[in-house]
């Protein structure tokens, strides 16, 4: 079963076609964007976290990483793909470890990360492609983090940090990634050159300023998500709407 989801799921990804993610963060946030006419469910690291008052970064146990899995594939039978981060763990093997339990839990496919928690530095490439061939080799689909523009002026060193990543693009398909996620990258420019060249399908982080779900598909993305905004605005509504009755009005729900 969990060999069908892997290929379901995979095959979501095509360019122009983009698969959508609205990125949940438990079973209950699980069912109501899957009752919605999801293909897929995605949890996001930093949304999982926070509902449990724990910070991004690891800071959430692997084990309740698993136990979370768990609920959300209780609920659903579309393919899931878990927010693991950097892999958790401290070397290639541990890594393989770990996700290999996400795909032996039942996941369909996880994200990872080209940098350490608590890190803004990038690891070396050589030491990222070992760290994703070890999740690959699992069987399951890697979606994998190249954070290369992160904290990045995009209208002085565009070209440079394109190139940089389509390196990086290479060298994480030869590791048997199955998809790149380019987060904190709005420039449709750099979009579509890294969307031309890149040898697996991009994953672009929708951002308010950015292109359009539209516009995205016709860069060439092949999967859009929305990472920690939905679990931010819901947060950021029950506050609204706390505050409002508290301060003795009435609520809009």
């Amino acid at each position: 079963m969990t060999d069908d989801k892997i290929a379901r799921f995979r095959a979501l990804h095509v360019p122009g076609d983009p698969l959508i993610l609205v990125n949940i963060w438990d079973a209950g946030s699980a069912k109501a964007v899957a009752a919605a006419g999801a293909k897929a469910i995605a949890t996001g690291s930093f949304g999982v976290a926070g509902a449990q008052g724990r910070a991004d970064g690891e800071d959430f146990p692997l084990e309740d990483v698993f136990e979370n899995l768990d609920r959300i594939l209780s609920v659903t039978d579309l393919p899931v793909t878990i927010d693991m981060e950097s892999g958790y763990g401290a070397d290639p093997a541990a890594v393989g470890a770990s996700v290999g339990r996400a795909r032996h839990a039942g996941a369909a496919g996880i994200n990872m990360e080209d940098r350490l928690p608590g890190r803004s530095d990038l690891l070396p490439v050589a030491e990222a492609v070992a760290r994703y061939r070890a999740a690959a080799d699992t069987g399951i689909f890697v979606n994998a983090r190249c954070d290369t523009f992160r904290g990045q002026d995009v209208a002085k060193d565009g070209d440079a940090l394109v190139a940089a990543t389509l390196e990086r693009a290479r060298a994480y398909a030869d590791a048997g990634a199955g998809s790149l996620f380019v987060p904190f990258l709005l420039d449709p420019k750099c979009i579509g050159a890294i969307c031309d060249a890149s040898p697996l399908p991009v994953n672009i982080l929708r951002g308010k300023g950015g292109p359009t779900h539209r516009e995205l598909a016709d860069l060439g993305v092949a999967r859009i998500s929305h990472g920690h905004q939905p679990w931010a605005a819901a947060m950021a509504w029950l506050g609204a709407q706390a505050a409002q009755v508290l301060g003795g009005g009435e609520p809009d729900y």
